[in-house]
């Protein structure tokens, strides 16, 4: 992420046993971490944005971690993403 250039990587992922990739694909290893995992409820975009400034901005201050420096994960069950129901995760490697 760089901030001041409004950047940041987004990808796109699943698991798999492949080792090798496909044409246009990448294999990424995202290594084993402590995770603290958020419940985001409410439709996408909007659940998540509201749930990963509370994380910066409230979870962190309060609780002494921090984030490890790996990816963080967003995970998107099956479902209407557009529902006020909706439940999906964001997944932030902490350390101590």
């Amino acid at each position: 992420m760089q901030p001041d250039k409004g950047d940041y990587t987004y990808m796109i992922g699943t698991e798999t046993d492949q080792t090798v990739p496909d044409e246009n694909f990448t294999l990424r290893t995202i290594p084993a971490s402590t995770w603290a995992i958020f419940t985001c409820v409410g439709p996408v975009p909007g659940a998540l944005q509201t749930m990963f400034r509370r994380i910066f901005q409230e979870w962190f201050p309060a609780t002494g971690y921090e984030h490890s420096g790996a990816p963080e994960l967003e995970v998107y069950p099956p479902g209407d993403t557009g529902s006020e129901d909706y439940r999906s995760e964001i997944w932030i490697p902490i350390v101590k």
